[in-house]
């Protein structure tokens, strides 16, 4: 189930990479920063459904190490090639249709306040920004109930992290503890920079906002964890370590 389970996490980063930063590089190399309506509409939807999806896929991945961990022998029981589809599948679907709901609401307001976004991809809290409707407020309403919904997700990966570090504490093996922290720890480090980061950017109030300051928080969320969440979760490989340091030794001279 695990490397099930990363199959999608790989699928859904790799959607995430290309959806942002192919386009920003063609800009940078053509020396534009143009963008179609369509095609906004377009990057800002699969964003929103690689971003969603691999967060809830990062929520099920918790519950896997959880019950790996803490519950063994129940492990082929609850994780059943039957049950991780599913899993999967409802994280494909939520990641869907919340980024159906959020590009319908966001492109159905009136724009009026110019057609320049301060940032490297179409991202909400910036075309929000050109909207001359009140009902923009509905999309705002929306994205808080989204970013709770978030927060309770965050709450029952900590929940199941607890839980998976006092059964490790446990474990009389030093070897056992440093496996299991091994394959836990990174899990954990990478879902609290996507979520730190993505509250942060859309949250923050207006009073701290600037445009080097968005850029930062929209790349830690949007680019670095897609980019570092294969690097992480391949290191684990050994025969993939073996392979990368015998790469590196080959270009060195020999003595």
């Amino acid at each position: 189930p695990m490397y099930f389970f990363l199959l999608n996490l790989a699928l859904l980063d790799l959607g995430c990479i290309s959806t942002t930063v192919p386009k920003s590089m063609a800009n940078s190399l053509w020396d534009t920063r143009k963008i179609s309506y369509t095609g906004c509409a377009t990057q800002l939807f699969f964003f929103f459904f690689c971003a969603t999806a691999e967060y809830s896929l990062l929520t099920i991945m918790s519950y896997d190490r959880y019950v790996a961990i803490c519950k063994p022998l129940h492990y082929g029981t609850l994780l059943g090639s039957r049950a991780c589809v599913h899993m999967a599948a409802a994280a494909w679907a939520t990641g869907f249709l919340s980024a159906l709901l959020h590009t319908a609401n966001t492109f159905s307001l009136p724009l009026c306040k110019g057609n320049a976004l301060d940032q490297f991809f179409c991202k909400i809290p910036q075309i929000l920004k050109l909207s001359c409707s009140q009902s923009y407020f509905r999309e705002a309403g929306l994205l808080v109930v989204s970013v709770c919904l978030s927060f309770g997700c965050f709450v029952f990966i900590m929940v199941s992290y607890v839980q998976i570090f006092r059964a490790v504490l446990r474990i009389p093996s030093e070897q056992g503890r440093h496996k299991a922290f091994a394959t836990c720890l990174p899990h954990l480090a990478v879902v609290s920079l996507f979520v730190s980061t993505a509250v942060f950017a859309y949250l923050k109030p207006p009073s701290i906002s600037s445009p080097s300051l968005d850029l930062v928080v929209s790349v830690l969320y949007s680019v670095v964890p897609p980019a570092v969440n294969p690097l992480i979760y391949s290191m684990r490989n050994q025969e993939l370590k073996d392979a990368l340091w015998k790469l590196m030794t080959g270009f060195l001279p020999k003595l």
